[in-house]
């Protein structure tokens, strides 16, 4: 094994240790010591191979028919909850749950991003990529979809009656569970409800299996089986049905009512209710020795009891595991509502489960005294005199299936009342509902309908583009144009078949380039559609009409937020409270699967709510006052003890940054320029240096009469990003100037510290040292006297560099150790780590091994704190240290992570602070494509240490 595969696998062990008491001892450990313990990725056997992803049982990842080692549990559990989400962002907060629980590392961010660097490596080939929702694992070809694969095949293969072939893809469906699904993750909400769908899929397909094997004519062979499924699911009736039938065609006409009467006494004994309709009347037929019974096929699952006739004509894609779940949260629950927004596919989901006839279209009635009579009139109450509730509590009776209630938002009171009723005069009673909010009835369960999965929106658009352009063929070329098209209109199965048929119109991209104005280029929904609402902008305004007039003003004026808000964005208490209703009634959908509630709206949401604006400028500009007010809060903290929580929040809050951002340049050019040089930090530590700099010239430009003190800031900003992209001739002259500028204004003198605070800085460490020994030293004088504490901490190290740069090397190191445990005391974390980097940087040459341990603790607080550009520079300085010892591997590792991220970010650390040395042909050439992890680099400091 090579040094690399050395270092990376050491380190996943070691990571893989880390809750365990024996981490220490992992530690004592080099990476020489493991190299004979673990595989390399050759002996992995990949070679090119596919991966697939096994959950149908304990998680495992093969490539073709070899096993794929990913790690230890901890890796194997962080995999197998991204292939559950299926394509979509799983939150960091979520991640961090289902790996450790309520026991999470002290940093589960950075462990986070070690385990997915380890896996990224391990399994070439997958995108794995980190999004502002998450992380998320793209088109993973996984054991459950082919499962599902195999019964969508089996199934059609029933439809043209070949059924002894559509035995075998049932079987060899079946052939693909080895235990539990996700069997690694714990019995968490959403991961029990995505193992509850696989189960019924499962237990259905058993079912499905043994009917074929009997439409076959072996009916013995079906009894066998049957048998065997009754003793390990007694409850599910079907499976009685189906055996009884067996037997009754194998000529054991007493065994098949002893089977129904065995079911019988079940029930009644465990459950205390009676067999179903179905059961009764097989039972009947038994006895009358109805011949039809030898032709007759096998019963239909009565979870999906619609006929082909009593469904809709398009394809039914993207909603199996849902139709599933249903199925199954109907067979333990007496209420059940499925709750989406508006086009969603409720109803479509409601209609493939129970079929067309059987729902109660209640978006039809406009006055509540007139629900009873519809919902009479659905399950067929006719001719009836008296009361007519008393009819229909009557028929709901002898009825034996779900009663299923489509649309009730604009019902829930009144809905609400009839539903409890009902469910207390008819015991064997189930209902199902359908609505934009909850009923908020006890014992209620929701069904929560979202957006489709990334491949299977795409997979409609495809159907449907097909279904209206026959000759239509996908290309390669145009899927990541579909892939663009299903996000932009949120992945709604409605929008995407309205966008599907105006794709003769306009074609994939040029539909794109118009859903700024897409209730007008969606046009009109078919008459054939389920759905009341002639337009998908009706199909929203009924959501926005529901509306109390607080809950419309709070939706429309939440919708200038890019990229989601924080509960904060609500406002006022009563905010609060309107934004809760608008959850509730899916116009506001809520991420609460952290430990901070994160709100977004879908753009089609979002664009009717601009389209209802009355005066959409006033709300843009509020948005914009919300943004300056976020970076105000945020300036100080940034410098302060909170600064890792703050970066944290401004990433989560960027596409909100830009967009008030763009909107202060044009109408508010002076509060741009203020907002700009405030976010100098988080565009530093980000590494958005380039659009930090162009952001401030722009403002610049756009406000050359604001007031000098707010210039002098967005100046100084600059000239501090262009010291970290290597410009630091620019940077100097710029903060020359400034200095000039405020230095004899009395008022400015808080201003002059900062100037020249950073006016020393970038003289380190090829400028004027008499320059960064006055610069420093006059900060320091002021920040003292003003009582600013980053900035008395922040002018000490300052100081400390200045007195090494003119060569009183031992005093610079004394100022530098004592600048450290200065910062610490304030509980300045980013402070503390460049006050060790510039120490460890003075030991770059020293014997002794003092420059690894400072650096490695160094890059931890910057991890912390989440501040890029000096985590290269950290490293940049550990790969010299590295070299001088003779680690050529080791410096080689962190010489990758600096080339990767300075191509790709514009970051140039070589050259900062103490430390200009850059070997020649170190950053030449073309950077790794999959370098390893930042957080990586603490391991292979820690391993080289110990080699040192």
């Amino acid at each position: 094994m090579s040094r690399l595969s050395a270092i990376f696998s050491f380190f996943s062990v070691c990571m893989e240790a880390a809750s365990r008491p024996y981490l220490s001892n992992c530690l004592q450990h080099g990476y020489r010591e493991v190299v004979t313990t673990l595989p390399s990725v050759d002996a992995m056997g990949l070679h090119g191979a596919v991966l697939t992803f096994a959950v149908l049982g304990p998680f495992e990842v093969r490539a073709g028919d070899q096993p794929v080692h990913v790690g230890g549990r901890l890796p194997r559990r962080l995999l197998a909850i991204l292939v559950a989400g299926e394509g979509r962002p799983v939150s960091e907060d979520s991640l961090a749950e289902g790996l450790w629980g309520a026991r999470p590392p002290r940093n589960p961010a950075g462990a986070l991003q070690v385990y997915v660097s380890r896996l990224r490596r391990v399994l070439p080939g997958t995108v794995l990529e980190r999004s502002a929702g998450g992380y998320r694992l793209l088109a993973a070809d996984t054991d459950a979809e082919r499962f599902r694969g195999q019964l969508v095949r089996a199934r059609a293969l029933v439809a043209d009656d070949r059924h002894a072939d559509a035995h075998e893809a049932f079987e060899a469906a079946l052939r693909l569970w080895r235990g539990t699904p996700y069997e690694d993750l714990a019995d968490d909400e959403s991961t029990s409800a995505i193992r509850a769908a696989l189960v019924e899929q499962r237990d259905s397909a058993q079912e499905e299996a043994a009917a074929a094997l009997m439409a076959t004519g072996d009916h013995t062979g079906a009894v066998v089986t049957l048998e065997l499924l009754v003793r390990a699911a007694p409850y599910r009736e079907r499976r009685w049905q189906l055996l009884a039938l067996a037997l009754y065609r194998s000529g054991r006409q007493a065994d098949a009512l002893n089977a129904v009467r065995r079911v019988r006494t079940l029930l009644a004994e465990e459950l205390g209710v009676d067999p179903g309709a179905e059961l009764r009347q097989l039972e009947g037929r038994i006895l009358s020795q109805d011949p039809a019974l030898c032709q007759d096929p096998a019963p239909r699952a009565t979870t999906t009891a619609a006929t082909p006739g009593d469904r809709p004509l398009s394809s039914f894609i993207g909603r199996d595991a849902d139709l599933a779940l249903l199925s199954r949260l109907v067979g333990l629950q007496r209420l059940v509502t499925v709750v989406g927004p508006a086009g969603s596919g409720k109803t479509r989901l409601a209609v493939e489960w129970a079929g067309r006839d059987a729902v109660v279209r209640l978006a039809d009635v406009a006055d509540p005294t007139h629900l009873v009579s519809a919902v009479a009139g659905t399950v067929g109450v006719t001719g009836f005199t008296g009361d007519p509730y008393e009819a229909l509590v009557k028929r709901l009776r002898l009825h034996g299936r779900a009663l299923v209630l489509d649309n009730c938002e604009h019902l829930v009171g009144e809905v609400a009342r009839l539903v409890v009723d009902l469910l207390d005069r008819v015991p064997a009673l189930r209902v199902v509902a359908t609505s934009r909010s909850p009923l908020g009835v006890d014992g209620e369960h929701s069904l929560p309908l979202g957006p489709l999965a990334a491949d299977d929106a795409v997979m409609l658009l495809t159907d449907r583009i097909r279904a209206g352009r026959p000759g239509w063929i996908e290309q390669d070329t145009n899927r990541q144009d579909l892939r663009r098209l299903a996000d932009a209109l949120d992945r709604l199965p409605l929008a995407l078949e309205l966008a599907a048929a105006r794709v003769r119109t306009f074609g994939v991209q040029g539909l794109i380039e118009n859903l700024d104005d897409r209730f007008t280029v969606l046009g009109r929904i078919p008459h054939s559609k389920m759905t009341p609402h002639a337009t998908l902008q009706e199909a929203v305004a009924w959501s926005f009409d529901l509306l109390s007039g607080e809950e419309r003003d709070l939706a429309v004026r939440l919708w200038p937020y890019e990229g989601g808000f924080p509960l904060e964005a609500a406002g006022s208490a009563s905010g609060l409270g309107a934004l809760v209703s608008l959850v509730d009634q899916s116009v506001v959908t809520a991420e609460t699967g952290g430990s901070t509630a994160r709100y977004w709206m879908l753009e089609t949401i979002r664009a009717y709510g601009r389209s209802v604006d009355g005066d959409p400028a006033a709300t843009r500009a509020t948005h914009a006052l919300w943004v300056r007010e976020l970076v105000a809060q945020a300036e100080g903290d940034l410098q302060g003890v909170r600064s890792a929580a703050t970066m944290a929040a401004l990433r989560l809050e960027l596409p909100n940054l830009r967009a008030g951002l763009a909107h202060d340049l044009i109408h508010a050019p002076g509060e741009a320029l203020r907002t700009a040089a405030r976010l100098m930090w988080f565009w530093i530590r980000s590494g958005l240096l380039v659009e930090g700099n162009r952001t401030l010239t722009a403002a610049l430009a756009a406000a050359p009469d604001a007031p000098l003190g707010d210039i002098v800031r967005a100046r100084t900003a600059s000239a501090a990003l262009l010291y970290f992209t290597g410009d630091v001739t620019t940077a100097r002259r710029v903060l020359s100037e400034a200095n000039l500028a405020v230095s004899s204004e009395p008022r400015y003198r808080s201003l002059l510290a900062e100037v020249r605070y950073y006016q020393a800085l970038v003289h380190l460490p090829g400028g004027d040292p008499l320059i960064a020994l006055a610069a420093s030293a006059e900060a320091h004088a002021i920040a003292t006297e003003t009582q600013t504490t980053w900035l008395i901490a922040a002018t000490a190290m300052a100081l400390g560099a200045a007195l090494v740069m003119a060569g009183r090397t031992t005093e610079g190191r004394t100022r530098l150790r004592a600048a450290v445990r200065l910062a610490d005391a304030s509980g300045l974390v980013w402070t503390a780590a460049l006050s060790e980097l510039m120490l460890a940087q003075t030991l770059v040459d020293a014997k002794g091994g003092e420059a690894l341990p400072l650096l490695r603790s160094s890059l931890r607080r910057f991890l912390i704190e989440g501040d890029l550009s000096n985590q290269l520079a950290v490293l940049h300085n550990g790969a010299l240290v590295l070299d001088a010892a003779d680690d050529a591997a080791g410096a080689a590792l962190l010489r990758d992570i600096v080339h990767f991220h300075q191509v790709h970010s514009d970051i140039r650390p070589a050259g900062t602070f103490l430390q200009s040395t850059v070997p020649q042909g170190w950053y030449e050439g073309a950077p790794p494509s999959q370098p390893p992890a930042l957080n990586d680099a603490v391991a292979i400091l820690r391993a080289s240490a110990r080699a040192v």
